[in-house]
């Protein structure tokens, strides 16, 4: 990953790169906020509705001063015997109108929190759908902590600056336009003076929030890649242990940590030196306007002395939104990022289905005809694959690690497209078949496997959804798994959490070939299934897997040759060529690499 420019804008080229970033983000927040109008229209412009009438009702209260100055203290002071009617009957005509915006400012904090809230519903809705939609290429690379951090850090910052941020933002540029036009009306001369203060506050909130927006990117990464390190660890804590490798992930961690400390001060540090600085502007302001206004108001006699204390708090009124602006930069930068980083996971391409063919009543015929195939385009895996199978045999895969056996697998089941050549399907070319008819046609156990949160019935019941209850026990019992399930403390309504982790890894693998049995496909694959199960386990699955490959095309990747020596075709590989290919007696007689491997002697 290229590491970001922590330097800052230096000459033109710097400044460029600013001026795209602006660009982008600009962009970034206008497609969110028309996410957000589309789904939320009506709540949104009663949230304006709400922020205007506030606005309103702030600025009758502003304005009631030189009302309360002019024609109420200064006439009463001059009275010998004073009457408060009229003043109670404004006052109370004064608390109706802030208790309307009382009520105003309630209900549209109210609303934008429901905004928020049914906006992170409906992101984490489009990202989940969309990452289910992805190739199994998108998992290869990004690591599952990072896409982690888009559900729970990045759409976690959107919400805060939904909740707070857009109405502080609406309600800043209501109550400048509403103050403004009062400021002109009540003198133009100390309006000038606020509008140059204004300026002045805005040139630095814009100058200080393009160099942190950087620092913020960067906080977002690091922050992706320590959730990222933390789900490696805990999925490998048993490895870290074995290997006593504690010292060096802690190492590691310190280091990734600290990145993630540097970048959040970086941003940090920027973004919070908006605020006061800013608020020493607005103080500086207020004093200026206080002496040209005491002054006009004094000698010129231009203004009342009720005008320059409204004004003043006017003027609080008008640069205040931009100090509650830069007090929200930190959210807003944050969330800009966050978005970017949302909105790359929803535009990344979804899986291409390009097939039209659906198939009815397939038998298992898979052939591969002159076939090359490379992960990126400068590397090429496999060469010249040329495979003739017949429904219901039996092929396995044989060679070392990097042979290209676990390509192979992945190319039937189109997880990946082939760059040369040709596989069939019952006499079909895979390409023109639907992947998902494709799939439902095939089972596979992988040498890994993984349980879901659910009951040990479901758990079997997700290799085939429809399945009853009683075809659930079947397939159990079929491979060997129904004794220890009815050992298990409710049976086959025991509940399982954290990927099986109550059972030993053998019985996690039974549960995953039974998955495979209850869907009962014409394909059936096994990458090596039986490897996390003990000698005397795998004699009693093996039973129940030859039942389960009767009449099934199976394609087998085994780790112990004894097991696939029944096997119809034995395909040996080697760096990703086709070597040997034969039953085993033949592959013994060649005396070549299989009988290397399975003999263990040199030749």
């Amino acid at each position: 990953m290229r590491q970001p420019n922590f330097g800052g804008p230096r000459g033109p080229q710097g400044q460029a790169g600013f001026q795209k970033a602006s660009k982008e983000q600009r962009a970034v927040i206008w497609r969110l906020t028309k996410y957000v109008l589309s789904n939320y229209k009506y709540s949104i412009v009663t949230v304006l509705a709400c922020i205007a009438i506030t606005s309103v009702t702030t600025l009758a209260s502003t304005l009631f001063t030189r009302t309360l100055i002019d024609d109420y203290i200064t006439p009463l002071t001059q009275m010998a015997n004073p009457k408060y009617d009229s003043l109670w009957q404004t006052l109370f005509k004064l608390g109706g109108i802030l208790l309307v915006g009382v009520i105003c400012s309630y209900l549209y904090n109210r609303l934008m929190i429901n905004v928020s809230q049914g906006t992170m519903l409906r992101l984490r809705k489009m990202v989940f759908e969309r990452m289910e939609k992805q190739p199994i290429s998108y998992f290869d690379q990004h690591a599952h902590g990072e896409t982690m951090s888009v559900y729970t850090n990045d759409i976690d910052s959107l919400r805060q600056m939904i909740s707070t941020s857009i109405s502080q933002v609406f309600n800043s540029l209501i109550t400048i336009a509403v103050t403004f036009t009062s400021m002109v009306v009540m003198s133009v001369p100390l309006t000038i003076v606020s509008i140059v203060m204004a300026i002045v506050m805005m040139v630095v909130t814009t100058r200080l929030g393009k160099r942190s927006r950087t620092f913020f990117r960067t906080q977002q990464e690091s922050l992706a890649r320590v959730n990222g390190f933390i789900e490696e660890m805990m999925t490998g804590q048993k490895v870290v242990k074995v290997f006593c490798h504690e010292r060096q992930a802690i190492d590691e961690f310190e280091q990734i940590n600290e990145q993630l400390r540097s970048s959040a001060y970086n941003a940090n540090k920027i973004a919070n030196i908006v605020m006061p600085v800013n608020g020493n502007l607005s103080n500086l302001g207020y004093v200026l306007i206080a002496v040209v206004g005491a002054t006009l108001a004094i000698h010129g006699g231009a203004i009342t002395l009720g005008t320059v204390v409204a004004f003043l708090t006017l003027n609080k009124s008008f640069t205040q939104p931009i100090t509650h602006v830069s007090q929200q930069i930190n959210s807003v930068l944050n969330a800009t990022v966050g978005a970017e980083r949302v909105f790359r996971v929803v535009d990344a391409e979804p899986e291409v289905d390009d097939g039209t063919k659906e198939l009815t009543n397939p038998l298992g015929d898979v052939d591969f005809t002159d076939v090359d195939f490379g992960y990126t385009s400068e590397k090429q895996v496999l060469f010249d694959i040329d495979i003739n199978t017949n429904p219901g045999q039996k092929i396995a895969f044989v060679g070392g690690t990097g042979a290209g056996k676990t390509t192979i697998i992945n190319l039937i089941n189109r997880f990946y497209d082939i760059q040369k050549g040709q596989i069939l399907y019952d006499g079909i070319p895979i390409t023109d078949i639907r992947k998902d008819s494709l799939r439902r046609s095939m089972s596979i156990v992988l040498q890994e496997t993984h349980l879901f949160t659910a009951t040990v019935l479901d758990n079997i019941r997700y290799g085939r959804l429809g399945a009853t209850d009683e075809d659930c026990v079947a397939a159990a019992r079929l491979v060997g798994a129904d004794d220890f399930i009815r050992r298990l403390a409710n049976g086959y309504q025991t509940m399982l959490n954290g990927d099986g982790g109550n059972l030993s890894q053998g019985e996690r693998q039974l549960l995953a070939i039974a998955r495979a049995a209850v869907a009962n496909p014409p394909v059936l694959i096994l990458d090596e299934a039986t490897s996390s199960i003990d000698t005397r386990t795998e004699m009693l699955v093996q039973r129940g897997m030859d039942t389960l490959m009767q009449g099934r095309t199976t394609f087998v990747i085994a780790h112990r040759l004894s097991t696939i020596r029944n096997a119809d075709l034995i395909i040996v590989l080697d760096h990703g060529r086709i070597i040997e290919q034969g039953t085993h007696e033949q592959l013994l007689a060649l005396q070549g690499k299989y009988y290397q491997l399975y003999t263990g002697h040199e030749l």
